[in-house]
């Protein structure tokens, strides 16, 4: 899962080493991508989450998959190991370890401030997003290698915000930070990048203290989006969250800029 105005097409660099070991199922959140509006009607928002991830897998008939996600995707990847719906969680930078509204303002303002300027421009962000120097402005605080972001994708991008910017006010007026326990026997992998400019790498100790158990990875040369910057360290990370723990070896290569080829994989809406 994906994280906050993104969508499913985030994992695409890293889509062709999963599928060749995995059955993948690459899921746009509600209010995302090819997914309906988020609709909370009154309700908390995390109870409307969860209760959609819920309805995703009695709808895809799965039980208990592993379930991985970045940002707002692995919040609700933790959500699904909390409630017994994840055999196992890998989270890539998850939201929901800041300490206190005072903390979490800061990554509130980048996406408010991204959400006004998409905008004042318009369709004018289209034509940014096609130019080098545009996608370097654009994807610099989410990408330690924006360059390597091509226009295609970014313009895709670009409109999967602009689609998501209602869920985005929803999601931002109602973050909490993430409180609930994990069951022992459901492995977690929680992996930070330590170039993340929108979750910081400090709240990575945060979810070592909440997840002592758990297996903690530096991310390092990569950013709060990790899966352009460094495809095959990522899905390194992927397949080792989702092996049986016996078979589990320690990660020690650094992470590598090698570009992926796409294979076809399940796709599906929340």
């Amino acid at each position: 899962m994906h994280g906050v105005t993104h969508r499913r097409q985030a994992w695409y660099p890293v889509l062709d080493q999963l599928a060749e070991q995995r059955e993948v199922i690459l899921v746009d959140l509600p209010g995302h991508g090819q997914s309906a509006p988020l609709v909370t009607e009154g309700r908390p928002v995390q109870q409307v989450l969860r209760e959609q991830f819920k309805q995703f897998l009695t709808d895809q008939q799965l039980d208990r998959p592993h379930v991985a996600g970045n940002s707002l995707g692995g919040l609700v990847a933790l959500y699904a190991g909390a409630e017994g719906d994840a055999r196992s969680v890998t989270a890539l930078s998850p939201a929901g370890f800041w300490r206190n509204g005072h903390e979490f303002r800061y990554t509130k303002q980048i996406f408010q401030r991204a959400a006004t300027m998409s905008e004042r421009l318009g369709d004018r962000v289209e034509l940014l997003a096609r130019t080098r120097g545009g996608r370097k402005l654009m994807y610099g605080l989410l990408c330690a290698h924006p360059a390597r972001v091509t226009p295609d994708q970014a313009v895709g991008d670009i409109r999967a915000f602009r689609y998501a910017r209602p869920a985005l006010r929803t999601l931002l007026d109602a973050a909490e930070p993430f409180d609930m326990e994990i069951p022992l026997d459901v492995p977690v992998t929680i992996a930070w990048a330590a170039r993340d400019l929108v979750l910081p790498p400090w709240q990575a100790e945060a979810a070592r203290q909440a997840f002592p158990f758990g297996e903690h990875i530096t991310m390092r040369g990569v950013g709060h989006v990790p899966m352009t910057d460094a495809p095959e360290f990522v899905a390194k990370i992927l397949l080792r969250g989702s092996e049986p723990a016996a078979s589990v070896a320690p990660i020690t290569a650094a992470p590598s800029t090698a570009p992926a080829v796409r294979r076809t994989a399940r796709a599906a809406t929340a």
